[in-house]
């Protein structure tokens, strides 16, 4: 089997309402998706999206990777071997991980398609049955994020995920209000990308949040800074991840190096898709790290890749995957039974995608040929 054909979809997916954190607002998702075919008629789907703030990837510059670098090196090659692939991806350009798992993406769509399995099965096999979703509140007031989490918990939410990050001082308000709302059964991850800065100011948010019962607390310092992760760590019980501070194999080994967390956020876009986060994951299961696939809020495509890796690991203890969930069109169908996320047994990644939504989501679009 080899890759004929790559075709790259410039989108805008459509929001339901708002996605606020602490280092930008977005009205609408841009994403760039990726068609591959094969001499076989097989057709894979994949997708990128980028965050200049993460990544160093705009939504413009992965488009113009993917069309001019990545696509026509990889014309000819065959999908089914990943090492190859990335080896000749890596040759072609540095980083880039977002354009590099869409790619990877679509390529572990098209091979579980040719041989009729689904992705996990490619991985090892599927271990979890399921995974419960976690809400993810977007930053607001006390009072707006306390009716919000109220809502979802009546929509039969158990875990919410806040977003917090602008002020350290506001920031406390808003989880006691929503703690204070939802009770104590109720499970509370705060996720502070990057907001709180220093180590200092973490640990004076969480003296005053000791009362809270925190899951776990997320990136609350910058991403460079492990050192301030692991004094964090040393000076609080609330267990800590990391997110933006890991983005492959060499953060990977600093994180084991220094125990500087109790718990890593593995991202496809960060690492550059399944294949290195599969690696990631190994990694983290020898050290006795916790892992959780997270999401930069991507369509049904991306997501459903998340998925397929989290379902395949032990080690992979929770997921926060839901794009899909607040868009008002998707290009895919990936399905969710709240507050429970189940995989099918469809090949590859399990997803059909409407090429009439994936049409009118498309704001510019090109081909690439062998």
């Amino acid at each position: 089997m080899k890759i004929t054909e790559i075709e790259i979809f410039a989108i805008h997916l459509p929001l339901v309402e708002p996605f606020v954190i602490s280092y930008a607002t977005y009205d609408y998702m841009p994403s760039i998706i990726v068609k591959m075919t094969t001499d076989s008629g097989h057709v894979g789907y994949g997708e990128a999206v980028a965050d200049e703030h993460v990544t160093g990837e705009s939504w413009e510059s992965t488009f113009a990777v993917l069309k001019n670098t990545l696509a026509p090196a990889l014309i000819g090659m065959d999908p089914a071997e990943m090492e190859k692939i990335h080896e000749r991806m890596d040759k072609e350009i540095y980083g880039v991980p977002a354009a590099k798992a869409a790619i990877d993406i679509a390529c572990y769509d098209v091979v579980g398609k040719a041989l009729d399995v689904p992705v996990y099965t490619l991985l090892g096999g599927r271990y979890h049955d399921e995974f419960p979703i976690t809400h993810v509140l977007s930053i607001a007031s006390p009072s707006h994020m306390a009716d919000e989490a109220e809502h979802r918990v009546t929509e039969g939410y158990r875990s919410l995920k806040m977003k917090v990050g602008t002020n350290v001082m506001e920031d406390v308000k808003r989880i006691q209000a929503v703690r204070e709302r939802v009770g104590d059964a109720i499970a509370i991850r705060v996720d502070v990308n990057q907001g709180w800065v220093n180590s200092a100011a973490t640990l004076q948010a969480l003296r005053k949040l000791e009362q809270c019962d925190l899951d776990w607390l997320e990136q609350p310092v910058k991403a460079d800074d492990i050192d301030a992760m692991v004094e964090i760590k040393s000076k609080t019980s609330v267990p800590v991840m990391i997110d933006e501070g890991l983005r492959g194999v060499r953060e990977m080994r600093e994180i084991i190096a220094k125990r500087a967390a109790d718990k890593v956020n593995i991202k496809l876009m960060k690492c550059g898709g399944i294949y290195p986060a599969m690696k990631l994951a190994h990694m983290a299961e020898m050290a006795g790290i916790e892992c959780q696939v997270g999401s930069m809020v991507e369509s049904s495509i991306g997501s459903a890749a998340g998925f397929q890796v989290a379902f395949s690991k032990k080690i992979m203890t929770s997921v926060e995957l839901t794009g899909p969930l607040k868009f008002s069109e998707d290009v895919g169908n990936l399905h969710y039974n709240v507050p429970f996320i189940r995989l099918t047994e469809k090949p590859g990644l399990g997803v059909d995608v409407d090429e009439s939504v994936l049409a009118k989501l498309t704001v510019f679009s090109e081909k690439v040929k062998g």
